[in-house]
């Protein structure tokens, strides 16, 4: 049976790769700081030594619309073409050519499809920036064969906080029950308070700096009650426009399990957004593997903010 090694769910930012790779002399203040956190962070996938990763994400507009956009999709295709022209325009992403692994993918399709989950699929799915970033921060060498899992947080009518969390359940069913013996990790990525060409897009933090603590939280404890308890799409769009892409989070949480405490916590606060990095080692923390709890997590937060504070005028 396949054996589910590890559950990623962080957020995922366009602009990183620049960042980080641009000559020096360019690079924005925070860039290297925000390189440590990433390649630390890679290296709790690195220690779960994975066969495939199943990788959920949404498409930003970029062949699905309103014409005919699914709620959940599963892509089907023996390889992947990524990363789409505007992406290399405005973020400098590279372009992949991701091999996918076709068994898996028809096997999951099915078993959601048996869960009552009436998924969509595509033979011929391109892939944005909502799969490339995570490729690019968690595995830049690009060598694993990838499952995409795409869902729907941009337009509505959308489906429930509730049934995505139920999404990542059944998911977690099917791999647990997929036959030949693998090593899957999965990986998805969303965003957390998020404003996008609204007033609040360029502010000193995100635009919901309390919605972001909390949610780093409730994930981190697996404490999907108070998630589903607060989180609604009305509470989402008051945190920012863009926030909805938070329950591509709650679907990780789904496929971590209820009361899963995460492994590793690790944040850092850009000035317009908050970045988050969450692991759970699903089969036990392999040996070596980096660890950091959430009390860790708080205490850096806790120091940042008081050092805010202080240079405050």
């Amino acid at each position: 049976m396949a054996e589910l090694t590890a559950v990623l769910a962080s957020t995922h930012h366009p602009f990183y790769y620049k960042a980080t790779t641009s000559p020096p002399d360019e690079r924005p203040p925070f860039a290297a700081a925000w390189k440590a956190k990433v390649e630390a962070y890679r290296e709790t996938l690195t220690a779960a030594a994975p066969d495939v990763l199943v990788m959920v994400g949404a498409d930003h507009f970029h062949q699905f619309f309103l014409s005919g956009l699914p709620q959940f999709l599963v892509g089907k295709a023996p390889r992947y073409d990524a990363t789409f022209y505007n992406e290399i325009r405005e973020f400098g992403l590279p372009t992949y050519v991701l091999d996918g692994d076709t068994d898996l993918s028809g096997y999951l399709l099915q078993g959601l499809m048996d869960r009552d989950f009436d998924m969509a699929f595509s033979h011929e799915l391109k892939i944005d920036h909502s799969i490339v970033c995570p490729i690019i921060t968690t595995r830049p060498q690009a060598d694993l064969p990838v499952v995409p899992v795409y869902t729907n947080i941009f337009a509505p009518p959308m489906p429930s906080p509730r049934r995505f969390y139920q999404l990542g359940r059944a998911i977690r069913e099917v791999i647990d029950a997929y036959p030949p013996y693998l090593k899957v990790a999965a990986i998805g990525t969303g965003h957390l308070s998020l404003e996008l060409g609204g007033p609040r897009q360029f502010g000193e933090h995100g635009p919901d700096p309390e919605f972001d603590r909390k949610a780093i939280d409730w994930l981190a404890t697996g404490d999907v009650d108070a998630i589903l308890e607060n989180v609604t799409h009305q509470s989402l769009a008051a945190a920012g426009n863009a926030t909805a892409g938070f329950m591509d989070l709650i679907l990780m949480l789904g496929v971590a399990g209820p009361g899963a405490v995460a492994d590793y916590v690790d944040e850092l606060d850009l000035f317009h957004t908050r970045e988050m990095y969450l692991t759970w080692y699903a089969s036990g923390v392999p040996d070596g593997a980096p660890v950091r709890s959430l009390a860790q997590n708080r205490s850096e937060r806790g120091r940042a903010e008081q050092s805010l504070e202080a240079v405050a005028p």
